[in-house]
Formats: structure tokens, C-alpha cells, sequence
């Protein structure tokens, strides 16, 4: 077996930007991701730690150096990139300066033991992996949260109050967190239960179908019901379609593999919109929509393709939001999956009926 890698280099001494170095590797006796770094170290010194344990990411998803070789093949293919689990902080190659992380623990200080601090610092990966950094870097950050929800569980309602207090008196806390399903290989589900249940004693978490994402208007669309039997009578071979996908429905994508479309493989249509705290800061969900937006933009796609009614809302029904937030306004349209079917199954009457209600019009019948 043969692997093509791209390894991140920095050095914060010599170099005034990142670059990648190709690793064409021949697998012999390497059993995991440790074993191929210190193959490719023997040939090229990089800076790295020579532990299991030792925090990276491979292909934008962050990893533990553990991960065996058929793991990485089969779920990121032959071809890697690797990464430090912070490029904005990297000071030697893959080594980070974690000063950021240490100090966003002292909110909890005179509360910890020694097993917590320790604890903590185990959690490395879930405060880097946080998209949110990428929004504000004053992020409290997960590995916090995580470590109040168990200070909270164990502790006595003076303490328990305390805590909170303390949580709810730093602004961007936990408010501003986004999911980590699909940033961290194999997330433990805990993890973001204990943060929900936190969410939830601090009254920021509420249900999507209590939530209001149509801020500028009152308007309500209705796309009536997915069609179980229907034919394709019109296919999209020449449309780029960026699916932003939140349902999981096996039908969805049957009707878009259908449609004989180019579907765009972006990072960031995995990205998580925070819709739970939207009534709290709306913020991050706007920044989040317009850096998918954005991307399926620039990555010249015909329209962003959603799923749920409230992510059509979030898209295509807070643009102004989105330019007073991020500076520029996006002109990419948004359609609903039903609408998609309706226009597939040559249905174009049902469709216009909210096509012409979107705050962009598609313009595709």
C-alpha cells in the first residue's frame, strides 16, 4: 500500500508562512498514525510528540496519533493531509503553543483538584476542535464546559450556583458552542450531552420547533410533503449543488443521486449551525450559514440545496444579517429539498409557488 502525504511545516524562527511537504509512503510495518510520522521523521526531522496520545488532524478532522492504518485508509482514503490541531498557534510544525487553552481554566480554579486539572488537560482536542475558535478566539472553550457540567453533577448547590455564575459572567461562553459530531473522529456522544444538559441549567438550549430563525419577516413557507413515488423527469447535469444536509434521510439522497448533478464535497457543509442557542446569540449561527454560504459560493455552485425548513429560513431569510455581520452579501440561492423534487419531476407550478417568495429567487424554471 501506498500513501500520499501532506505534512503542515512551520517554523515561528525561520518562516513567515506554513507550507506542505509531499510524503510518497510505501507501508511496510506501520501500524498506525504514530508509526508513519516516525517513518517519515527517520527521513525528514519534523517537530511532533512520539506518543499514542498526541493530538492532530488528518484531512480537517482531528485524530488521535493512535489511529490505526486501516482506520485512516478507510476513512480518509490514501490520500493525507496532516495538520497541528491549531495552525493559527503552530510554532513548530505539528507542536502548538497551548498558553490559550491553559488559561481559559482559571474561570474554574477554586474549584479544581488536581484529578480535574489533569483531566483537562485530556481534553486538548475537544477545545481546538471547537469551530467556534474560528469565530472568536476569547472562546471559553469545550474542555470547560465539559469540566463545569461534571463540577456540577458532583458538587452542592452553593458550589453548583457559583459555577454558574461564573459561566454565565464570561460572554462568549456556552452560548457560542458548536457541535463536534463531525470534527472529532469518533466523538464520545457524552461529550455533547454533558454540554446540552449544561446549555439547559443556564436557559440558553431550546428546542429547533420553539425557535423563531426568520427574523426579518413573518413570512411562512410551506413546502408540502416529500413525494415517496415519483419520477425524474428533469435532470440537473449541468447544476453544481452544495448540500447542506441536517435530516439524514436515506430518500433525500436517493432523489440527489438521482439528478445526475455535480454535488460539491465541502468541509464546511459539515458544519454545525448552533440552531439550540439561536434565541440566546444568534451570532455564531450567522457566521457559521455564511461561511458555508460563502463557500459553496466561491466553489462556483448553482444553489445551496437544505433539508429542514428551518435551515431553509436560517439560509435565505437573514442575509442582512449575515452582511452586517461579515461585510458581504452573499448572492447564492437557497432551495428546499421538496422544491427540488417538484422542479426534478417537472412539477414547476407547485414549485414556483415559493420559489418566488425566497429572498432569492433561483430563476430555474
Amino acid at each position: 500500500m501506498k500513501l500520499e502525504i501532506s505534512l503542515f511545516k512551520f517554523d515561528s524562527n525561520s518562516d513567515y508562512l506554513p507550507f506542505y511537504t509531499k510524503h510518497f509512503l510505501k507501508i511496510k510495518d506501520e501500524k498506525n498514525l504514530l508509526d508513519i510520522l516516525n517513518t517519515i521523521n527517520k527521513n525528514a526531522k519534523f517537530g511532533y510528540v512520539n506518543c499514542e496520545e498526541f493530538d492532530l488532524v488528518v484531512n480537517g478532522v482531528y485524530v488521535k496519533a493512535s489511529i490505526t492504518l486501516t482506520e485512516l485508509v478507510e476513512n480518509f482514503g490514501k490520500d493525507l493531509t496532516i495538520e497541528p490541531i491549531s495552525i493559527r498557534r503552530a510554532y513548530n510544525d505539528l507542536l502548538i503553543d497551548e498558553k490559550d487553552f491553559n488559561e481559559r481554566i482559571s474561570i474554574l480554579d477554586e474549584f479544581l483538584s488536581d484529578e480535574l486539572r489533569k483531566k483537562y488537560q485530556e481534553l486538548k482536542h475537544y477545545y481546538y476542535a471547537s469551530n467556534t475558535l474560528n469565530f472568536n478566539t476569547d472562546y471559553i472553550g469545550d474542555a470547560v464546559l465539559i469540566i463545569a457540567q461534571d463540577l456540577i453533577e458532583n458538587s452542592n448547590t452553593k458550589i453548583k450556583n457559583k459555577i454558574l455564575l461564573a459561566l454565565s459572567e464570561v460572554e462568549i461562553s456556552a452560548q457560542y458552542h458548536t457541535s463536534l459530531k463531525n470534527r472529532i473522529y469518533n466523538l464520545d456522544s457524552s461529550v455533547e450531552e454533558k454540554i446540552k444538559k449544561l446549555q439547559t441549567t443556564l436557559r440558553y438550549y431550546e428546542e429547533t420547533e420553539k425557535q423563531n430563525y426568520r427574523i426579518n419577516t413573518t413570512l411562512k413557507l410551506d413546502f408540502g410533503e416529500f413525494q415517496d413515488d415519483y419520477e425524474v423527469k428533469h435532470d440537473f447535469k449541468d447544476f453544481n449543488i452544495a448540500y447542506y444536509s441536517s435530516s439524514n434521510e436515506s430518500k433525500y439522497e436517493t432523489l440527489v443521486n438521482k439528478l445526475d448533478a455535480k454535488m460539491l464535497n465541502l468541509d464546511s457543509l459539515k458544519l454545525d449551525l448552533a440552531k439550540n442557542t439561536f434565541n440566546v446569540n444568534p451570532k455564531i449561527t450567522y457566521f457559521v450559514a455564511y461561511t458555508i454560504l460563502l463557500d459553496a459560493f466561491d466553489n462556483n455552485a448553482d444553489f445551496l440545496l437544505v433539508d429542514t425548513i428551518e435551515d431553509f429560513y436560517i439560509f435565505d431569510y437573514n442575509r442582512k444579517q449575515f452582511e452586517k455581520i461579515c461585510g458581504r452579501d452573499v448572492l447564492l440561492p437557497v432551495i428546499h429539498i421538496n422544491e427540488l423534487q417538484q422542479l426534478a419531476s417537472g412539477d414547476h407550478k407547485t414549485a414556483n409557488k415559493t420559489l418566488i417568495k425566497h429572498q432569492i429567487n433561483p430563476e430555474i424554471i
